[in-house]
């Protein structure tokens, strides 16, 4: 936000010191007396001034410019209260103005390339890709939002040993069923046969073991490669990799089914990509850009026949890039991936949202391409998530203890229908399920971009739905009140505002609150953290809040409604937009 008595003083120090410096005011704490705060200890060094003396003159200044009502310096900081007429001025008069600030200036917008999700197609989504989703989807509207141009791209691991576990459990005890026959979507099936499989090679594992003492001590994994149903997944790998019509016509079937159900998930969580990419086409990716590695020395054979390379000196240690057999491995994709990517969408910088135990094979990755001579590898990030967890552990596909995502959207939909019913009990809305599935979503999506992307999280859906404290219902219904406010004005809230009405402080921090929001958004953006935007509207709706509890609006005196109405419609453009930027749908009513 740009205030006049800010812009004087850079002029006048411009003036004075022959120096050009941007001054940022900051909140003035809450025990002093103030609309903003000037730190001089921020201008001591250029202005090469005692930060206490600089303090003195700026106050002193202050003191006698029309826009300000009160000033105080208190050590080196200078507490300015403006005028209502230059707080509303200076904030929200040119809302226009204001809204159009999110955008950052032409040579700082990007083309931002921003893979997440990349499911696998074994097992319906659960509730670490409910994050991930969440977490993607935000991050590219938020940089939308501050201007950027993005490109959502998903990369779906439908194929290896994973994938053929889901298949040769499917194949033994499946009986040729399918989704339409059961009744239920594509993905849960396929998930149902993975399961399957976990339990029926626990107990071969453990007649293997009996039967074979010496193998007691051996991993699982190890031991499951002796297994019967072990065995006839590793040759289903094999036949699909020789192409074997059998097992890619059930390959492509179930795979059909999977997608199919993640689509209809995507579709109900306002998940959207601009590219979908297939592992099963790009899982060869890569061995070309090794053996031209191989050959300027980047990478080395090793005796054994595999290819590496040294990250030592990264402290990366060794990695294998290619298998003694001539083989990919997940990094040899990964690279040719990352390559065709820069190569079909030349974006300024590319993103994945993937967990944060996946941070080794990212550091590895781009060290890699670093190494190949790639000089857009230096524009390379890996946002880092923290995990979900359940409060009775951490989730556990193989074993069917996930929350699926299907699931749990049911059960946050079914919370906030509940909740409604207990706000009116005697005359519930005519759209309940409809507005409960909106509140019921938008609660999941808020509680999981609240916090820093890197915490670890705690399900709590109970929490999350509440209609008071920090939550996503909570903000709804700020917006939804607003909404019901203005519906029942009959006055024109945009030109010839009386804003030097507005005496009261609440309305002033109101005012000051709505002219943060570009600056959240725009740090939102440059630190690829949401929780930035969660924060202000947290902070927005409990200042509205504060402001309502205060000042009457529909009932206030004639000369005040229409000042207070335009107040309200600002604040309500700026919590609309903000939760549209965070894919959270809004509501009328509550």
């Amino acid at each position: 936000m740009v205030f006049k008595i800010i812009a004087d003083l850079e002029k006048h120090i411009n003036s004075k010191y022959g120096v050009d410096i941007t001054i940022e005011p900051e909140d003035c704490p809450a025990d002093f007396h103030g609309d903003m705060t000037v730190n001089c200890f921020r201008m001591a060094k250029p202005l090469k001034s005692n930060p206490m003396k600089l303090a003195e003159e700026f106050a002193e200044f202050a003191k006698v410019h029309e826009d300000v009502e009160k000033v105080e310096y208190i050590k080196a900081f200078v507490n300015l209260a403006l005028t209502p007429k230059a707080v509303f001025r200076d904030t929200i008069e040119d809302v226009d103005a204001l809204m159009q600030n999110c955008i950052l200036p032409k040579n700082e917008q990007k083309k931002v390339l921003i893979e997440f999700s990349a499911p696998n197609t074994n097992k319906p989504q659960h509730l670490g890709h409910v994050r991930n989703n969440t977490l993607g989807m935000a991050l590219t509207k938020i940089l939308e939002r501050a201007g950027h141009n993005t490109v959502a791209v998903n990369l779906i691991n439908d194929r290896g040993i994973h994938i053929c576990k889901s298949m040769i459990a499917y194949k033994l005890f499946g009986e040729g069923v399918t989704p339409n026959e059961k009744g239920i979507k594509g993905d849960h099936l396929v998930g149902n046969y993975y399961v399957k499989y976990n339990t029926e090679v626990k107990k071969q594992i453990n007649l293997f073991r009996l039967a074979n003492p010496e193998f007691k001590d051996f991993p699982d994994e190890e031991v499951e490669l002796q297994t019967d149903i072990g065995k006839q997944a590793r040759k289903m790998l094999q036949g699909w990799e020789n192409g074997e019509s059998e097992t890619l016509q059930l390959w492509k079937r179930m795979n059909e089914w999977v997608i199919d159900g993640f689509n209809d998930t995507y579709k109900r969580f306002g998940v959207e990509f601009d590219k979908l990419y297939l592992e099963s086409n790009t899982y060869s990716l890569g061995k070309d850009i090794i053996a031209e590695g191989l050959e300027k020395g980047v990478f080395y054979k090793r005796e054994d026949g595999a290819v590496a390379i040294d990250l030592s000196d990264q402290k990366l240690g060794e990695k294998v890039v290619l298998r003694s057999d001539g083989t990919s491995v997940y990094i040899t994709q990964d690279i040719g991936t990352t390559v065709l990517k820069n190569k079909e969408f030349s974006p300024n910088s590319q993103i994945w949202v993937v967990g944060n135990e996946q941070i080794y094979h990212f550091q590895v990755l781009f060290e890699i391409l670093t190494r190949l001579g790639y000089s857009w590898a230096k524009d390379l990030h890996h946002l880092a998530y923290g995990m979900v967890n359940l409060p009775s552990g951490k989730m556990k596909s193989r074993e069917g203890t996930v929350v699926d995502a299907d699931d749990l959207f049911d059960e946050m939909s079914s919370l906030a229908e509940s909740a409604i019913l207990e706000r009116y009990p005697d005359n519930p809305p005519e759209n309940l399920k409809e507005r409960a599935e909106k509140i019921g979503l938008g609660a999941l999506k808020f509680m999981l971009l609240k916090v820093n992307p890197k915490t670890n999280i705690m399900f709590d859906p109970n929490a999350s739905i509440k209609f008071e404290g920090d939550t996503g219902p909570y903000i709804l219904y700020a917006y939804a009140r607003i909404s019901s406010i203005l519906q029942k004005a009959t006055e024109e809230t945009t030109a010839d505002v009386a804003w030097e009405l507005l005496i009261d402080q609440t309305e002033k921090d109101l005012a000051l609150a709505c002219a943060r929001y570009p600056d959240a958004v725009k740090k939102a953006a440059k630190t690829l953290d949401c929780s930035v935007l969660t924060d202000y509207l947290l902070n927005i709706a409990k200042t509205f809040n504060r402001f309502y509890r205060n000042c009457p609006v529909l009932g206030s005196e004639e000369h005040l409604r229409k000042p207070r109405l335009s107040l309200c419609a600002t604040t309500r453009m700026i919590l609309g937009d903000g939760l549209k930027t965070l894919t959270i749908g809004v509501l009328e009513e509550m």
